[in-house]
């Protein structure tokens, strides 16, 4: 399916979001990623929802990382009712089941502040060309990295609030270009035929990077940073266990990252 090129993404943010991680069989994500770059992203598009971004997990050759958007939860349920019980997931679900051993790691998401989620006004997805860009095509690919971090209940606010004004500076400075911040949506799941993780209590920070140079830089000059060491330090007694980090590299039918990194 093409994409046209001039379509445009108004959606300054979805209020609902799913951070979805699959695991696969082994030497199983090429094939994900060509169907659904192809036949999922359309046609998950036509019943409401956006696909935001999917993703190589750089550190995990067997994981597909992708997110999507909705913009309230009966439409999340309307929309995957629609898709789900549509012709082209009908069509192709067989296949696509096959490459998964599970797809239950499903983090249901809502922006962290008011402006905190994906500003998808400028993004464009170009035309399909059936041909996939390999990772390792050299080191210009952008990099996009997810921090997961796990919080004691009812301090959302107030990491959120922290990670704001003191966080985000440092990444920026260090070479990076946050793209969206979001915590855990307490709701009723409204599809149940997808499970999402329960009991869980997160803060999510989404950051971009131009390439593998950049993020390296980044990291090290965070290592090495003694504000950025305070601000970790001054997070701990809010952690209920250690960060997951994800290091990923967009697909090229995703729209994040749709950006300039802060820094060459």
């Amino acid at each position: 399916m093409d994409h046209p090129s001039n379509t445009t993404f108004r959606h300054m943010a979805s209020p609902v979001v799913e951070l979805r991680q699959y695991t696969l069989h082994p030497g199983q994500r090429e094939t994900l990623i060509g169907l659904f770059d192809n036949e999922f992203i359309e046609s998950q598009e036509a019943t409401g929802m956006t696909v935001i971004g999917q993703f190589r997990d750089l550190d995990r050759p067997d994981m597909f990382v992708w997110m999507r958007g909705f913009e309230d939860m009966e439409a999340r349920r309307s929309a995957l009712t629609a898709f789900y019980d549509g012709p082209v997931w009908a069509r192709h679900r067989d296949a696509a089941n096959g490459t998964m051993i599970d797809s239950n790691d499903v983090l249901l998401l809502k922006p962290a502040w008011r402006d905190a989620g994906f500003n998808l006004s400028k993004s464009r997805r170009p035309p399909t060309t059936g041909v996939e860009t390999s990772p390792h095509d050299g080191h210009l690919a952008s990099i996009v990295e997810i921090s997961i971090h796990h919080l004691r209940p009812g301090i959302e606010c107030g990491f959120a609030e922290h990670f704001q004004t003191k966080a985000i500076p440092q990444l920026e400075a260090s070479g990076a270009r946050l793209l969206g911040a979001f915590t855990t949506k307490h709701v009723e799941n409204t599809f149940p035929r997808l499970p999402v993780r329960t009991g869980e209590n997160v803060f999510i920070s989404v950051v971009a990077l131009k390439n593998q140079a950049a993020h390296f830089r980044y990291q090290t000059e965070l290592a090495a940073s003694p504000a950025w060491l305070a601000i970790r330090k001054a997070w701990k007694s809010s952690l209920t266990r250690p960060d997951q980090v994800l290091r990923l590299s967009p697909t090229s039918q995703s729209l994040v990252p749709a950006v300039s990194a802060a820094r060459d």
